[in-house]
């Protein structure tokens, strides 16, 4: 396993929810995509005070109150009895929360609305009735963000309002990312990092399956992932199958057209020839799983749209994977395999353009980062930079090859934005494989 990296603004956090709830009742909700590292962080969070973690499985509630009964007995030294409705115990366990403190975690706290989807009003009843006198410091977990932002965000839910405290855990940063490939190969090149990135997208669990398992160079990687009984083939399907539900094939559909560079509703719609903006907006604004663009400088109620798939590894895994399902289901991995190193350059370019974008988001040096196109689709920028304070406009290009960057062009097709910002510095320069 990997050893536990970075999270210290979360861990901080936590701590603080912690150190409140010794006076009132918290009520958290920490949500993050399968696999980013949400149930590692919460265990090296608390490490002193008791906590009790329930993880929610498809199983009765009677079973899971059979199996939360045990976990708080031993936890806490007690004998509560027996429970067959969740909300129940959890009022029993405000109650003892009263004389003291101790967190529960709730796991995977969304497929509770599969088990019993009246769950939440009964929750919301034992809540509002002990929170003030209780010292329970109470997290609810979950995945799959739709329906843990219906619980909690939608304003005819039961539990709307009762949040004290909420965590997004994103992905690793890539300053992070290269620290945790760096250890584990110290002399790697920026072509096997920028492999490792395009995959993991800092994805806690999937960078521990490469590297525990050595796979530390772009042939290692892609050898990884296309072999039988791979970890990663199956993936995309395990991640998002609960999210979409019956709908999944429409969804599938559309994130692998995006996936392939079919970016605009239009170039969708005119594929699939039918109407996806209701889709397109569920993938955006419910599911988070994809990002609208637009052209720097653009209103933002324009209609020049291209669509962006916001996980690496989805997007590699719609591409790829799921674009030639069929050659993967008859087993014949090396042909998808030579694909992935037919389309590898083409492709590897658009993920550095994210990773050098992506990179200048986090150094936290601009107000303003985007692309540019026309409205012809032409003259395009891969990223247009700007400091509103400092006066200060940047233009980059981004090749794989150094040798391709054309600083003058650059210039050409970047005058009339240069022109809006008469009194701003404006620079010009050309990234690369070798600035990773």
């Amino acid at each position: 396993m990997l050893k536990f990296y970075n999270r210290e603004k979360e861990i901080a956090l936590l701590r603080e929810i912690e150190e409140r709830a010794l006076n009132w009742g918290e009520m958290t909700m920490l949500i993050g995509r399968r696999r980013v590292g949400k149930t590692t962080l919460l265990r090296n969070a608390f490490t002193s005070n008791t906590v009790l973690y329930f993880l929610v499985t498809k199983k009765t509630e009677v079973l899971l109150c059979d199996e939360f009964v045990r976990i708080a007995n031993e936890k806490l030294s007690l004998s509560l009895g027996d429970f067959q409705s969740f909300a129940k115990l959890l009022k029993s366990l405000m109650i003892q929360s009263k004389t003291r403190h101790f967190t529960l975690i709730v796991d995977e706290f969304q497929d509770f609305a599969k088990i019993n989807p009246s769950i939440f009003s009964e929750i919301q009843h034992v809540w509002d009735w002990h929170k003030d006198e209780s010292k329970i410091n109470l997290i609810f977990c979950g995945s799959i963000y739709s329906i843990m932002k219906k619980i909690f965000e939608h304003s005819k839910e039961p539990l709307f309002g009762r949040l004290t405290a909420r965590i997004d855990l994103k992905p690793f940063t890539i300053g992070v990312t290269k620290q945790i490939f760096s250890e584990f190969n110290p002399n790697y090149k920026n072509e096997d990092l920028l492999a490792f990135y395009m995959v993991t997208g800092g994805i806690a669990k999937y960078m521990e399956q490469f590297l525990v398992n050595g796979a530390f160079t772009k042939k290692k990687i892609f050898a990884s992932i296309f072999h039988d009984d791979s970890y990663f083939i199956e993936e995309g399907r395990t991640v998002l199958i609960d999210e979409f539900g019956s709908d999944y094939g429409n969804y599938f559909s559309i994130l692998m057209l995006i996936a392939s560079s079919k970016t605009s509703r239009s170039e969708i719609e005119s594929i699939m020839n039918t109407s996806i903006g209701g889709f397109l907006d569920r993938l955006e604004n419910e599911f988070g799983l994809i990002k609208k663009i637009r052209p720097f400088g653009a209103k933002p109620g324009g209609r020049d749209v291209k669509y962006r798939i916001n996980d690496n590894f989805l997007s590699f895994w719609f591409r790829f994977v799921y674009k030639y399902r069929s050659s993967v289901e008859i087993g014949n991995l090396d042909y998808v395999r030579d694909i992935v190193e037919r389309d590898y350059e083409t492709y590897s370019g658009m993920i550095l353009e994210r990773y050098f974008r992506t990179k200048l988001i986090e150094e936290k040096q601009f107000s303003d980062i985007g692309n540019y196109w026309n409205r012809k689709g032409e003259n395009e920028i891969d990223i247009v930079a700007v400091n509103d304070m400092k006066k200060r406009l940047v233009f980059y290009e981004i090749k794989r090859n150094a040798n391709k960057i054309n600083l003058s062009l650059l210039e050409k097709k970047s005058a009339t934005i240069a022109g809006q910002y008469p009194d701003y510095t404006v620079e010009y320069a050309g990234l690369s494989i070798d600035d990773m």
